[in-house]
């Protein structure tokens, strides 16, 4: 498995703005906040937008915000908009792969990595990261996850 910086990117910019869900924030701001490359955090963000994971305003109170509450949004909805499948061999989707001989049982193996890795990163959302101290807006979003 390989995390992308993209993906890690957008999830830093995404704990950004779970953060502080009552105001839209800036790339300038989040870039600043998180020390990631203006220009990169810019494409990711788009990305991010157009898997409805932020939604954006212009102007200037303008900003981003999360597309949906910090407590639906899993790790592995970060992953898949971004990277896509979440582990691949050689670059390759996992699908048909198959291999002849005493190494037939492998393909199983990635598969079932592939199966624990989406298990672990569906299991964290974005307010189950949140630290505590947070507006009463985040801090609802993350006890409601823990309650589920």
């Amino acid at each position: 498995m390989h995390i992308s910086a993209k993906a890690d990117y957008a999830t830093r910019a995404l704990l950004e703005l779970a953060r502080e869900p009552g105001r839209p924030l800036t790339c300038e701001a989040i870039a600043s906040a998180q020390e990631i490359p203006f220009r990169f955090l810019k494409s990711v963000v788009g990305e991010l937008r157009r898997a409805g994971l932020v939604r954006s305003q212009r102007g200037c109170e303008g900003g981003y915000w999360l597309g949906r509450p910090a407590g639906e949004v899993t790790l592995l909805d970060v992953v898949r908009a971004i990277d896509g499948d979440v582990l691949t061999l050689r670059g390759e989707p996992l699908d048909g792969l198959g291999y002849p001989g005493p190494a037939a049982p492998l393909p199983g193996v990635w598969r079932q990595i592939e199966a624990s890795a989406a298990a672990v990163l569906g299991g964290l959302t974005l307010a189950s990261l949140l630290p505590a101290g947070l507006p009463a807006d985040a801090r609802e979003q993350r006890s409601e996850v823990g309650a589920a």
